[in-house]
């Protein structure tokens, strides 16, 4: 589903990630792991198009080069971003809404009511004003808001960011059901024994650099990275 090869990523002169390859199979959730600082947003901000790079990216094979960002989300990426980045002063049903926004199809309503019907406590709240949710809403919105785009893959930004953990729990279930289901994902996270519950391959990324990668069961609970992931924002 997403093919990329030797990416190198930039913040003005400064190059944040030193040419990385990385693969996720259709159907398949990838965990990419890894320290503050590492390179993981601003590997997922290259795959969206929102930061400057070189080497290859490939949606099911079609090269992503000289597609801006839109063009991008029509392609069928979509991403639910870190830090949540609601429309606060929309409706839950209004942000919903925002999230189908290119779609043409006749489906948007009935897609809204089905991920409303999924969460009850946002169903409860389709008409308040989203900034008043949770963080732990607001997190379940976001990520209800990137699937209603319908994308081939989905990527996650530390969903768990700023999470209690019962809702850290709630948050990785519905990570978990969705790949089961077929969803094709890319999950950035810190908490290494969440992430790799879900994961069916996973990539460490420190100092820009891929420094370990394999199917999740070779890194057991993740207590072995857990000190890794540890550092300054990236």
């Amino acid at each position: 589903m997403l093919e990329i090869s030797g990416l190198k990523v930039f913040h003005g002169p400064i190059e944040a990630v030193h040419g990385i390859d990385l693969s996720v199979p259709e159907g398949s959730c990838v965990a990419l792991l890894g320290p503050n600082g590492a390179g993981k947003t601003s590997t997922l901000s290259a795959i969206t198009g929102t930061a400057r790079a070189t080497g290859t990216i490939r949606l099911e094979g079609h090269d992503l080069a000289g597609l801006d960002i839109e063009d991008r989300f029509r392609a069928g990426i979509s991403i639910a971003p870190e830090g949540r980045r609601i429309f606060a002063n929309l409706t839950v049903f209004e942000n919903l809404r925002m999230g189908a926004a290119t779609r043409t199809d006749g489906g948007v309503e009935r897609d809204i009511e089905e991920w409303l019907s999924r969460f009850p406590i946002l169903g409860e709240r389709r008409s308040q004003s989203a900034g008043t949710l949770s963080g732990g809403e607001q997190q379940m919105l976001t990520i209800a808001r990137a699937l209603l785009s319908k994308p081939r893959i989905l990527l996650l930004d530390e969903p768990s960011l700023g999470l209690a953990p019962k809702i850290i729990g709630q948050v990785f279930a519905l990570i978990e059901d969705l790949r089961h289901e077929g969803m094709t994902i890319l999950l950035v996270e810190q908490n290494a024994g969440a992430a790799i519950d879900v994961a069916d391959y996973v990539y460490v990324l420190a100092n820009g650099l891929v420094t370990r990668h394999g199917p999740s069961e070779e890194f057991g609970d993740g207590s072995g990275l857990m000190g890794e992931l540890t550092g300054v924002h990236d």
